[in-house]
C-alpha cells in the first residue's frame, strides 16, 4: 500500500482515487439491479414481482451481517495503518475473513429452519407466498457467499487496492446479469432463477477475491497461520461493526415496515414500491459509494493524528456527496415518468410509481449528509454515535413516522414517511456531529 496517497496526495485526488472505484462498483450493481428488475417485470406476473420485492429486505440483511466484519475490520485496520501497525492489520484481516464465513453458515441454517415465519413476518401471504418462497430458499442457501464477499471488497480498499475491490464487485454483477434471463426465462425458473443467478455471481466474486488476496495483496491474508486477535481488538471491531451492521439492518426493517403498511392496500402497491426502490438506488448507490469510498482515508488520517488534513477530508466529503446527491435527485425527479414506464405499462400503476418516486428524491441529499457522518464515526471508532444515527433513518425514527403518518393520512402518509424520517434524521446527525466529531477537529 502506498502511504503517499493517504498522507501527502491532495485531498481531492486521494479521496476520489479511493471513492471512484467504489462508485463504479455501485453503478454496475445498479445496472444489475435494474436489469434484474426488468427481467422480473417482463414476466407480467404481479404476484411474482411482489414475492421478489418482499424478499428484498433479506438481501440487505445479509449485507448488514457482512458489515459487522467488513466495516468493523476496515475501521480498525485503517487506523492501525495510520499508526504504522501494518502487521496487526494483517492479523485482523484473517479473523474477519473466517468469522464472516462461519457466521454465514450459521445464518443459513437458522433461516432455512424458520423460512415460513420469516416470510410471513416480511408480509408474504396468499398467492404471493409461493413466489416469495421460491426466491427465499435459494437466496438463503447462498447467503454465506453474500456475507463473506463484503469483507474482502472492503478490506482491499482499506489497504490501498480499490481497483481490485471494484473488479470483485463488477465480476459478480456481470455474471448475474448474464445468467438472469437464462434462469428466469430459458430454464423457466422464474423467481428461483433470479435468486440462483444472484448467488452464482457472488460465488464468482468470492473466488476472485480469494485469488487476489492470496497472490497480489500483501496487506491482507487468508492464511490460518497469520491469525491472531486480542480481546481488546475484538471489542474495537464490533464497536464499529455492529453499528455498521445496524445501518443495513435498519434498511431491512424500513423495507419490511413499508411492505407491511402497503399490504393493507394491495399487493400491487408492494410491487410498485419494489420497482420504485430499485430506481431510487440509482441515486442511493452512487451516494453510498462516494460516502464509504473515502472511509479508508478518513480512518488513516485520523489514526495518524493529522487534524488539519482530517478537517479538509471531511469538508470535501460533505461537499462532494451533497452536491452529487442534489444533481442526481433533481434528474430522477424530472424523469420519474419515463423511468417508471421502463418497468410498468399499466397507467394507474405508473402514476402511483411516479408519485412514490418523487416523494423519495428530496430525502437523498439529507441521506447523503447522514451517510458521511456515519462513515466518519465508524472511521474514528466512535461506535455509539454511529449506532444512534444508524437506528434513525429507517429504524426507530422511520417506525414512529410511518405509523403516525399512516394513521393521519392513510396511504399517502405511508409513501411520504421516508422523506419525513430523513428530515428528522439529518437534524439528529447535525447534533451528533457537534458533539462527537467537531471536538476531534480542534487543534
Amino acid at each position: 500500500m502506498s502511504n503517499e496517497l493517504f498522507e501527502k496526495a491532495p485531498i481531492k485526488t486521494a479521496y476520489l482515487k479511493l471513492a471512484i472505484p467504489v462508485v463504479l462498483s455501485m453503478v454496475v450493481q445498479l445496472i444489475y439491479s435494474m436489469v434484474d428488475t426488468y427481467f422480473i417485470a417482463l414476466t407480467k406476473n404481479i404476484d411474482l414481482i411482489a414475492g421478489v420485492s418482499i424478499c428484498t429486505p433479506l438481501f440487505t440483511l445479509f449485507l448488514a451481517f457482512g458489515d459487522m466484519f467488513a466495516l468493523g475490520g476496515s475501521s480498525v485496520i485503517s487506523r492501525f495503518l495510520g499508526a504504522g501497525r501494518a502487521e496487526d492489520g494483517k492479523r485482523l484481516s484473517v479473523f474477519c475473513m473466517y468469522s464472516s464465513a462461519a457466521f454465514g453458515i450459521v445464518v443459513t441454517i437458522i433461516m432455512m429452519i424458520f423460512a415460513q415465519p420469516i416470510l410471513r413476518f416480511l408480509g408474504a401471504s396468499g398467492e404471493v407466498m409461493p413466489y416469495a418462497m421460491q426466491y427465499y430458499r435459494y437466496i438463503v442457501l447462498g447467503c454465506a457467499f453474500i456475507i463473506f464477499t463484503m469483507v474482502p471488497t472492503n478490506l482491499m480498499r482499506t489497504v490501498g487496492h480499490p481497483n481490485a475491490s471494484m473488479v470483485t464487485t463488477i465480476l459478480g454483477a456481470v455474471v448475474n446479469m448474464i445468467l438472469d434471463p437464462i434462469f428466469i426465462f430459458t430454464l423457466g425458473m422464474g423467481a428461483a432463477g433470479a435468486a440462483i443467478a444472484t448467488i452464482i455471481g457472488y460465488i464468482c466474486s468470492t473466488v476472485y477475491s480469494i485469488w487476489y488476496i492470496t497472490t497480489k495483496c500483501e496487506g491482507l491474508s487468508i492464511s490460518p497461520k497469520d491469525f491472531g486477535i486480542h480481546a481488546g481488538e475484538l471489542q474495537m471491531i464490533f464497536a464499529v461493526g455492529l453499528p455498521a451492521s445496524v445501518t443495513n439492518f435498519m434498511q431491512t426493517v424500513g423495507m419490511t415496515l413499508t411492505n407491511r403498511s402497503l399490504s393493507v392496500y394491495s399487493s400491487d402497491s408492494i410491487a410498485v414500491m419494489g420497482i420504485v426502490l430499485k430506481i431510487v438506488n440509482i441515486v442511493m448507490l452512487v451516494i453510498v459509494g462516494l460516502a464509504f469510498g473515502g472511509q479508508p482515508l478518513t480512518g488513516y488520517v485520523f489514526g495518524s493524528g493529522n487534524k488539519e488534513r482530517l478537517r479538509k477530508v471531511l469538508a470535501f466529503a460533505y461537499q462532494i456527496v451533497g452536491g452529487v446527491a442534489l444533481v442526481m435527485a433533481l434528474a430522477v425527479g424530472i424523469f420519474a415518468r419515463p423511468l417508471v414506464l421502463a418497468f410498468l405499462d399499466n397507467e394507474a400503476l405508473v402514476n402511483e410509481g411516479v408519485l412514490m418516486l418523487r416523494l423519495q428524491m428530496p430525502g437523498m441529499v439529507l441521506m447523503g449528509f447522514g451517510l458521511v457522518s456515519i462513515c466518519t464515526f465508524q472511521s474514528m471508532g466512535k461506535g455509539l454515535p454511529a449506532l444512534i444515527l444508524s437506528l434513525c433513518r429507517q429504524g426507530i425514527v422511520y417506525a414512529v413516522v410511518i405509523n403516525v403518518l399512516a394513521a393521519l393520512f392513510g396511504y399517502y402518509g405511508v409513501i411520504s414517511a421516508q422523506l419525513a424520517a430523513d428530515i428528522v434524521s439529518v437534524l439528529i446527525a447535525g447534533m451528533l456531529f457537534m458533539m462527537a466529531i467537531k471536538p476531534e477537529l480542534t487543534t
